[in-house]
């Protein structure tokens, strides 16, 4: 199988400062590869260097089967971009821009219209195709930046922070464009600082941290990993708290969470069998629950002990350095 993204050891300097030391990445066709990393870890600079924008130092990049670094050009006939910002002219209509690029591409006139036809449909912009895009809402402008990426059907699709500045709603709209589009047969690699995202679109993930891959699989897999889940127990009656909260700490070993408003106890757990043991403990003390349920940590709380970082802070270090990403984008 000819994998659409192929890095192999991608080695990228700027000056004295080393940006990438030595990334490989794969991403089937169809699939979805989630880029996830701390401010400055280098995300973006990986995403130029495969979109042919930046040559790596060392390294192989092939798209679509096709060396990226030998024929640059062939590689990008293959290849859509959305960056951070949307990359629009805000003085021409959705339509127009739509249009300009596919004449860029080399589309005539009236396929090119019937593509910016189609794209506006999809991307539920057709009323608004005749406003300047200047008058749009902030998630329509990043869907009709998303389209612009589409006018030429490209077989793999990059995405930096495609949802950045969205508000929830728009931002689910995006997810369900990108998902149709895998779905599709578009693969997709995405980068992005919410991990919400990233554990609803991502097949895949990969979390990079100072240049380097530090841990790689799917959602779940990095969530095993952490070796830490949470029991969660949901009271019928709030008024056994207390005795329930005596039985987890004797089987945990530790003193559960306690939210007396919802009626919910927690306690973290490294031994998937303490459920069962619960379960016993409270029949043999009559006491009923609404929920019980032991539960893999969240995304967020993989990426912080994984990079030990929160997502989207800054790298440790003089923060007044501008980072490789920052100088490369």
């Amino acid at each position: 199988m000819t994998l659409a993204i192929q890095a192999e050891g991608l080695v990228k300097r700027f000056g004295a400062t080393t940006a990438l030391a030595g990334v490989d990445l794969a991403v089937p066709p169809g699939g979805i590869l989630g880029l996830l990393g701390p401010n400055g870890a280098g995300k973006t600079t990986t995403v130029r260097i495969l979109a042919t924008l930046l040559r790596p130092d060392a390294g192989r990049v092939a798209v679509a089967g096709i060396d990226a670094l030998a024929d640059p050009v062939a590689a990008r006939a293959a290849i859509g971009l959305t960056g951070q910002y949307a990359s629009v002219d805000e003085g021409l209509t959705g339509a127009e821009n739509l249009v300009l690029i596919g004449r860029l591409l080399e589309l005539p006139g009236p396929a090119a219209r019937r593509r910016a036809a189609e794209l506006l449909d999809r991307f539920d912009l057709t009323e608004a195709g005749d406003r300047p895009v200047r008058t749009y809402s902030g998630g329509m402008r990043r869907r009709v930046d998303l389209a612009a990426s589409l006018v030429g059907r490209p077989r793999v699709l990059f995405l930096d922070e495609p949802t950045t500045g969205l508000d929830p709603r728009s931002r689910g709209q995006v997810w369900d464009i990108v998902r149709s589009l895998a779905d599709e047969g578009t693969s997709v690699l995405l980068t992005t600082q919410y991990l919400e995202e990233a554990d609803r679109l991502a097949d895949r993930i990969t979390v990079i941290d100072r240049g380097r891959v530090v841990a790689e699989g799917r959602a779940d897999e990095l969530k095993r990993r952490t070796g830490v889940q949470t029991l969660h127990v949901r009271l019928t009656e709030p008024a056994d708290a207390p005795r329930v909260a005596r039985i987890l700490a004797e089987l945990t070993g530790a003193a559960p969470a306690a939210d007396a408003e919802a009626g919910l106890l927690t306690a973290p757990v490294d031994d998937p069998v303490l459920l069962s043991a619960l379960v016993r403990r409270l029949d043999e003390a009559a006491i009923t629950a609404d929920e019980l349920a032991l539960r893999l940590p969240s995304l967020d709380e993989v990426f912080l002990a994984i990079t030990g970082t929160a997502a989207g802070a800054a790298p440790s270090g003089d923060d007044s350095t501008p980072s490789p990403e920052r100088s490369a984008a």
